[in-house]
């Protein structure tokens, strides 16, 4: 997919500005509180909550910050109850999108994720209208100089993992939900870093995208949508020719 992909998304995420830190801070103190309620506050024992410290650290979150959201999840500190809810859409061009949302509270997250697809040609759906359009999956993105796709293939297969997938970007491993946490593993023993590695919703099918307009909306949604602080993840399935892209892109 080129324009908007998940690997481009990664590069974009990378380059946290100091004017969004606050934002990323919070959705991973969400997030670890919420991995530690479910899977206690031992990282050790969590893989999720392991990937999570990773991604912490890479975005330089403060020390304190982590601890203090782990006791909010193992119940040594008082905190506000975060839900985690799944939307459904249609961005313009019928393109299918799911929002993941952690929220304390559900009104507001309902209200924020609404008005941004109106405002930009969509629509939120019914549950399950758009979902059967993504595979559900782990999902883990290994750059191209961390290992090789025959070692690659080894441990993760080995682990558990259904795929490995080969591109000019780098690898992309994908497993069942379930076994998630042992292919996380895996590779931590082997000392291999993803760029991003998370329960994700991966299109079965693409939306071939043309339109330079619907595409600058396209993103536009996709910028606005990561900018609400309950949104935790969006996911579409959008494909963005190269020429179409660059029509975006032109001044």
């Amino acid at each position: 997919m080129a324009g908007h992909n998940k690997w481009s998304k990664v590069k974009r995420a990378k380059a946290i500005t100091d004017s969004r830190k606050g934002k990323v801070f919070s959705r991973l103190s969400r997030d670890i509180t919420l991995a530690t309620k479910a899977g206690g506050g031992d990282p050790d024992g969590n893989a999720r909550l392991r990937t999570l410290l990773l991604k912490a650290r890479d975005a330089n979150m403060p020390v304190e910050n982590v601890e203090r959201a782990i006791k909010k999840g193992t119940g040594e500190l008082p905190g506000v109850v975060f839900e985690e809810i799944t939307y459904e859409g249609y961005g313009p061009g019928g393109v299918a999108f799911v929002v993941k949302v952690t929220t304390d509270n559900k009104t507001r997250a309902a209200q924020d994720v609404r008005s941004a697809f109106a405002r930009h040609g969509g629509n939120l759906a019914s549950t399950g209208a758009v979902a059967f359009q993504f595979l559900h999956a782990g999902q883990f993105l290994i750059a191209l100089d961390q290992t090789t796709e025959d070692a690659l293939m080894e441990v993760a297969l080995e682990a558990g993992a259904d795929d490995v997938i080969a591109s000019d970007h780098g690898f992309e491993v994908r497993c069942n939900v379930h076994a998630f946490d042992r292919v996380s593993h895996a590779l931590e023993q082997k000392k291999l870093k993803p760029e991003s590695a998370e329960i994700a919703y991966i299109p079965v099918s693409t939306m071939p995208v043309t339109d330079a307009a619907v595409a600058k909306t396209l993103l536009k949604l996709h910028d606005v949508l990561d900018e609400i602080d309950d949104v935790h993840a969006v996911y579409s399935n959008e494909e963005i020719d190269d020429a179409t892209s660059a029509a975006v892109q032109a001044p």
